[in-house]
C-alpha cells in the first residue's frame, strides 16, 4: 500500500469502527427499552414510574391501578391488608401523577396501559391479579385490549369506569360532556379547590343527609391530587371518560369481579358495573348498596375481605 495512503486508511478504518460501535449501542438501546431501580422504572418513552413492591416476594402477584387524581397511597389498606395474608403486592403512581415525572404527552389510557405492562414486565411478574379502581379500572381494561392475559390469572374492577362514562349516540346512558367539560374548567380556574369539593361531596358521599365529613379523607385526596401534574390531571379527564372500553372488555378471559357502590355519585353504578359485568364473560358483580365511588376507603373492611375470598378461589 502506498505510504501516503496509509493515515488516510487508517482514519476510514476508525470511522467504521466507531459507527459500529455506535450502532451497536443503539440497537442495545432498543433491546433494553426500560430500566429498574429501587422504587422506579423508566419507561421507553423515558418516563420515570414510581412504584411500592409490598409483601413475600414469593408470595401470589397483585397489582392496583389507581384513580384519577390520585396516587399508588389511596390503595395502602388493601396493600397493608393482603400483604399481611402473604400476597405480593404491587402498585405505581400513574405517570403524571403521585411520584412519577410529569410528561407533558401521553397522557391517554394506552400509555396508563403501556406503563402497567412496563411495570409487570420489568418486575417480571407472572399469575398477576390486576385490581384497578375508577380511571384504574380503565387502565387495568386497556392493558387487557393492548397486551392480553398471558400474565394474568385474575382480574378485579372497582368503582371503574368502563365501558364508556361518555354520552354518545350508541352510548346514551352516559353522562354528558358539560359534566367533564365542568371539570377542566374546574381545574383550569382553581384545581385545589375542586379536588376539595370534590372529597368534601360526592367522592365519598360527604354530601348526603346525615353524612359526616371525615377530614383526613378529605385531606388526604387533596394532598394527592395536588402532588400530581396540572397537564397531566387535565389531559386524564378526557382518557377516563371519553375512551371506550367495550372492546377491551370483549378481551376478558379470565376471571372476574367487579365491586361498586350503589350509591356512586362519580360512575353511576347502572351505566358502569352493571354494564361491564354484562359484557366480561362469566363476570361476577357485587354492589354496596350505600357504597360511594371511594369505597377503598370508606368500606375498606368489606372490601378488603371480598377481594381476599376471590384471591383464594
Amino acid at each position: 500500500m502506498n505510504i501516503l495512503m496509509r493515515p488516510f486508511v487508517a482514519a476510514l478504518l476508525a470511522v467504521l469502527l466507531l459507527s459500529g460501535s455506535v450502532a451497536q449501542a443503539n440497537s442495545s438501546a432498543k433491546e433494553t427499552p426500560m430500566t429498574v431501580n429501587a422504587n422506579t422504572i423508566t419507561t421507553r418513552d423515558g418516563v420515570q414510574l414510581y412504584y411500592k413492591d409490598w409483601g413475600p416476594k414469593d408470595g401470589p402477584v397483585v397489582t392496583f391501578s389507581h384513580g384519577w387524581p390520585l396516587n399508588s397511597d389511596s390503595w395502602e389498606s388493601q396493600m397493608l391488608f393482603l400483604a399481611d395474608h402473604g400476597y405480593r403486592v404491587v402498585a405505581h403512581d400513574r405517570r403524571g401523577h403521585g411520584r412519577s415525572s410529569q410528561p407533558w404527552d401521553g397522557n391517554d389510557m394506552d400509555h396508563y396501559a403501556d406503563d402497567l405492562a412496563a411495570v409487570i414486565e420489568a418486575l417480571d411478574l407472572e399469575d398477576v391479579t390486576l385490581v384497578g379502581f375508577s380511571t384504574g379500572g380503565g387502565e387495568v381494561a386497556r392493558y387487557i385490549g393492548r397486551h392480553g392475559t398471558g400474565r394474568v390469572k385474575k382480574a378485579v374492577l372497582v368503582s371503574a369506569v368502563p365501558p364508556l362514562m361518555l354520552r354518545t349516540d350508541d352510548n346514551p346512558g352516559g353522562l354528558p360532556l358539560e359534566v367533564f367539560d365542568g371539570l377542566r374548567e374546574g381545574s383550569l380556574a382553581n384545581r385545589s379547590k375542586l379536588y376539595l369539593d370534590i372529597a368534601s361531596g360526592p367522592f365519598f358521599g360527604f354530601n348526603r343527609p346525615g353524612a359526616t365529613p371525615d377530614q383526613g379523607l378529605i385531606q388526604s385526596f387533596w394532598v394527592q391530587g395536588m402532588q400530581a401534574g396540572h397537564k397531566n390531571t387535565y389531559d386524564s379527564i378526557a382518557a377516563f371518560s371519553a375512551t371506550d372500553f367495550r372492546g377491551d372488555l370483549a378481551k376478558f378471559d379470565v376471571p372476574t369481579l367487579v365491586i361498586h357502590g350503589g350509591d356512586d355519585q362519580i360512575v353511576p353504578v347502572d351505566s358502569s358495573a352493571r354494564a361491564s359485568a354484562a359484557l366480561i364473560s362469566g363476570a361476577r358483580l357485587i354492589v354496596y348498596p350505600d357504597g360511594p365511588h371511594g369505597i377503598a376507603d370508606t368500606h375498606k373492611d368489606r372490601l378488603n375481605r371480598d377481594l381476599l375470598q376471590f384471591l383464594q378461589e
